[in-house]
This record gives C-alpha cells, sequence and structure tokens, in this order.
C-alpha cells in the first residue's frame, strides 16, 4: 500500500456543518468510497443515510452524540447513541461533559461513558471520547484521558473542531502516553495539509478526523 492509501484508512471523513445538505452527504460518502477512509463522520440527523450509501462498502459510518458541546444529560446521549447505532452507525464519537472534566469530576466522566460503552458495545460498536483538549491544563487532560479509558472507551479525542483549538502534536504525544496501548488516539480539529496529519500520526494518533480529507492524500 502507498503511503496515501495507509492514511485513507485512518482517516473519518468528516461534515459536521449543522447546515450541511443531503446531496453534501452523498458526495462525502462517494468521496470516502472512492479514496478508501475508514468511516464518514456525520451528524445523527445524517446517519440513516450515510449508512444506506455505505453499506455495500468497507467504509463505517461514525455518529456524533452530544456534540459539539458535551454538556447534554447523559440519558440523552445513551439515546442519542442507541438511535444512530439503530440507523447504522458503526461507530460513535462522543463528547465528554467538559464541565466535570474542569471541576475534576472524573467518576462522573466514567460513568457516562460506560453507560454509552454498554450501549454501543451491545452491537459491537466502537466509542470515541472527545474531550476538546484545548479547554484545559495538562493535568486535567490526563485525567479525562484516562477517564475515558476506565469507562470503556476505545479512543480518546482531540478536539470537536468547535472548541478554541484543534489538534496538536503535543496533544497527541500526551494523549498517547497516558493510554499507552489500553486505547486508540483520534485527532481531530484544524487538520489542512498531508504534513499536518503524517506529524500526528507520527506522535500517536492511529485516527485523523477532517472535513478536508481529499486534500491530505490526493496530491
Amino acid at each position: 500500500m502507498s503511503v496515501d492509501q495507509v492514511l485513507a484508512a485512518l482517516i473519518d471523513h468528516t461534515l459536521l456543518r449543522p447546515d450541511a445538505l443531503a446531496g453534501e452527504v452523498d458526495k462525502l460518502c462517494d468521496e470516502a468510497r472512492a479514496f478508501g477512509f475508514r468511516t464518514v463522520c456525520v451528524q445523527p440527523v445524517h446517519v440513516a443515510r450515510a449508512a444506506r450509501a455505505l453499506a455495500r462498502s468497507a467504509v463505517g459510518v461514525t455518529a456524533v452524540v452530544g456534540f459539539p458541546h458535551g454538556a447534554n444529560m447523559t440519558d440523552t446521549k445513551v439515546f442519542e447513541a442507541r438511535r444512530a447505532l439503530d440507523d447504522g452507525a458503526t461507530e460513535i464519537d462522543m463528547v465528554a461533559n467538559l464541565g466535570w472534566i474542569r471541576e475534576g469530576e472524573d467518576a462522573a466522566v466514567t460513568d457516562e461513558v460506560a453507560r454509552v460503552v454498554t450501549i454501543a458495545a451491545s452491537v459491537g460498536a466502537t466509542v470515541k471520547v472527545i474531550l476538546e483538549t484545548a479547554l484545559f491544563f495538562d493535568e486535567r487532560k490526563e485525567a479525562a484521558a484516562r477517564a475515558a479509558i476506565a469507562g470503556g472507551a476505545a479512543f480518546v479525542k482531540t478536539a470537536t473542531g468547535y472548541g478554541p483549538g484543534g489538534a496538536t502534536v503535543a496533544d497527541v504525544l500526551l494523549l498517547r502516553r497516558v493510554v499507552a496501548d489500553a486505547a486508540g488516539v483520534k485527532a481531530s480539529g484544524g487538520i489542512k495539509t498531508r504534513a499536518q496529519a503524517l506529524a500526528l500520526v507520527a506522535a500517536g494518533a492511529n485516527r485523523i478526523g477532517a472535513s478536508g480529507s481529499v486534500a491530505l492524500v490526493a496530491i
């Protein structure tokens, strides 16, 4: 496989604009099939459409939950995850409760993640937990990553793309050090170039979230 094919297989091809059109979701799915991206990542309202479009392909469907602020009630996140899975999602990208992270309520973060993970595990789906790392000092980032892993998260993820910052090499290095081999690290937020994506992979990311994914692999 070429470097571009290897990189493409790590990418969640993303369209999370709240004003996204059905035709744009269709284009996203066509591109994901053509370039061999790992999944498409869409808002819950588009999951069923994406799942139908990709039903006969190797591309999965990631649904966001509690997006973009993470401040939903836990029951709401559980319902949202269950509905997305029923609609055909194969992976869930859940925003952690950022207030709990800030407050040091790590056990509450763990419990909430565990409830969503339990729903996802019943159908063999993967849960990634978004920590919005740009909001926090390293101590809180580390604690949040540990809390997410304790709840059963398969990945910790840097950012929603709607917060104050995106993926950085420093944050990926930190998350990889904390989770070691216990979980994956997804770098997401502001990834615009192939060189940037490859630097994040070299730092320890084994999943990339990007809306401009085609530009990362089609050079």
